[in-house]
């Protein structure tokens, strides 16, 4: 039989349809209907001017809004060959790593809610707010940070907040790791979460898998490694595990949020002094540039003729990721309630993933319909 699970659903935290094909209680197949919620952003960026457009990107995602702004900027600043200070992009550094974790713990909990784990849940959750906390100190915001801006960010960091932002991940570092420990070594996690919803890595390859997803399958690539800021001045490495279950995708989760601390305090220790913008003049152009957002690599590609947008695409991780729930992840899980489990340990987010996308009429392959037709 069809098992529809949403567009509106308990377990769903977004509106969109599961399709799942069950035989008794084991899920054999799914798909995914999208198209609740799409709001074209991209299309409406179209005849505006950066300053306007980038409180665009800043909406495209409402968990993860901070990188957009970073990466919308950064693919101007390619444009016009703008150096930003060392100092800004120390800044940036610092609120995307206070954002992933933000993110992070948010996934997880609410993947504890999706089994039923009320108390990791809880805890998650009360992690999380110290580092909302922090972020809000620093950007003056907790969500839509409006921090970034083309040629580096918005307002400098006061050295008393810097202290007390390093006070809060000493404190959330000395706590993490018991709730690491209950999640590792708890039976419930266990039974529900390990060997459930498994990708191998050849096909997070074929899903096109990014971010924790297709690491917790065995693929070793963060597009941090090939920033600047973090290949030249920070001490990263690539975190992975080859698993590829629910397990190891909370864990690798886990794992990220251990090593944005050790960034966020490497940035803290090491800051620069010096300007936080710099002077740059935008001609006609074209640029791409990428980042890792929580979820995975984002891409923004973006034609400009020196004042205004003329075409605008976005690319981000969740349509990638949730395609390869569905057809990797879902086609063989034990019972329905695993498979509302193993979509939520997709961290997806419907919200920055209808923007230009349809489905063929085989209800198979999805394409970025943008004007540089991504596929």
């Amino acid at each position: 039989m069809i098992l529809p699970v949403g567009p509106i659903h308990p377990g769903l935290k977004e509106p969109l349809r599961l399709k799942l094909k069950t035989q008794g209680e084991r899920v054999i197949s799914a798909e995914i209907d999208y198209g609740y919620v799409h709001r074209g952003i991209e299309r409406i960026m179209v005849g505006k001017t950066w300053q306007k457009a980038i409180y665009l990107a800043e909406r495209v995602c409402g968990i993860c809004s901070y990188i957009h702004t970073q990466t919308f900027a950064e693919t101007f600043e390619k444009i016009s060959g703008a150096r930003v200070p060392l100092r800004a992009q120390y800044l940036r550094v610092l609120t995307n790593e206070l954002d992933r974790i933000q993110s992070h713990l948010l996934a997880n909990s609410t993947y504890f809610k999706a089994i039923e784990h009320e108390t990791l849940f809880m805890y998650m959750l009360a992690m999380r707010e110290p580092v909302m906390d922090a972020i809000e100190l620093l950007t003056g915001n907790r969500v839509n940070m409006g921090w970034n801006v083309v040629g580096g960010v918005r307002m400098d960091a006061k050295d008393i907040h810097l202290q007390q932002i390093m006070e809060k991940m000493d404190i959330l570092e000395a706590s993490f790791e018991k709730y690491v420990e209950m999640y590792e070594q708890g039976p419930l996690v266990g039974l529900r979460s390990k060997k459930v919803g498994r990708m191998t890595k050849e096909d997070a390859i074929k899903a096109r898998a990014v971010g924790p997803i297709g690491r917790a399958s065995g693929i070793k690539h963060d597009v941090r490694e090939d920033h600047h800021t973090y290949q030249d001045y920070l001490d990263f490495k690539v975190i992975w595990r080859k698993e590829g279950d629910n397990f190891a995708r909370n864990m690798n989760r886990f794992d990220e949020i251990t090593q944005s601390i050790s960034l966020i305090k490497q940035v803290i220790e090491n800051i620069p002094e010096g300007d936080i913008r710099t002077k740059f003049d935008i001609g006609a152009g074209y640029g791409e540039w990428r980042n890792e957002a929580p979820r995975g690599e984002v891409t923004y590609m973006i034609e400009t003729n020196g004042n205004l947008i003329n075409n605008a695409s976005i690319r981000t991780p969740s349509i990638m990721n949730i395609d390869s729930c569905a057809k990797y992840m879902l086609n063989d899980v034990a019972t329905v309630a695993d498979a509302v489990a193993t979509y939520a340990s997709v961290d997806p987010c419907i919200a920055c993933a209808e923007r230009v996308v349809i489905m063929d009429e085989n209800g198979g392959e999805r394409q970025f319909q943008g004007i540089f037709n991504i596929k």
